[in-house]
């Protein structure tokens, strides 16, 4: 069995996954806006919408969110421009 993961949060951030909300036509140049980066250790940060409260009710039953974990909600569109970003292996 393979030990648990764990966030480090001394990770620093890389490179952009895909392109930037602007460069996708998704903001009105607010600073607060979704984005994937790949950290350093070869994490995924990604940031968007809060919403585990919305779905805690509505996940599939082999599906949970840890006491530290939050659900984030981020554009399709965002996930697909960074296909071209992430190894296949």
């Amino acid at each position: 069995m393979s030990a648990r993961w764990e966030a480090d949060g001394s990770a620093l951030f890389r490179r952009r996954l895909g392109k930037s909300a602007a460069e996708l036509g998704m903001t009105d140049n607010n600073p607060s806006c979704p984005d994937i980066w790949e950290l350093d250790n070869g994490d995924i940060a990604v940031i968007g919408r809060d919403l585990t409260e919305e779905y805690l009710s509505r996940l599939p039953v082999d599906v949970s969110i840890g006491e530290d974990e939050r659900l984030v909600i981020f554009p399709r569109a965002m996930l697909i421009s960074a296909k071209r970003d992430i190894p296949d292996a």
